[in-house]
């Protein structure tokens, strides 16, 4: 029996858009990925001005939030994959987080 391999190229992100319930990142295949924000909740408990300063990281290949340190890959939003982190650090993240915002 033969298995094809069938090798998949990632499209990298060409744009990206935020609002208060969403994610949209423009692909560079023509697609566009709609994900809801709850899917990183560091995200979703950032402000407007946080959540618009983002860059582009490895080529496209990912999206990087500095402010509130988080990374989002074009492959995981693919694959649907929400945020891996542990409930324990982003309790961790939200309680330093309100302590510098009090």
């Amino acid at each position: 029996m033969n298995i094809l391999a069938v090798e998949i190229e990632v499209p990298f992100a060409v744009d990206v858009h935020l609002t208060e319930d969403t994610l949209t990142v423009d692909l560079s295949d023509g697609r566009t990925i709609l994900v809801p924000l709850g899917w990183y909740p560091r995200l979703q408990h950032a402000s407007p001005q946080e959540r618009n300063n983002w860059r582009f990281i490895g080529k496209g290949q990912g999206i990087h939030w500095e402010d509130i340190d988080e990374d989002v890959s074009v492959e995981g939003l693919l694959a649907g994959k929400p945020s891996m982190e542990s409930q324990a650090s982003f309790k961790k993240w939200l309680h330093n987080r309100q302590g510098r915002h009090v």
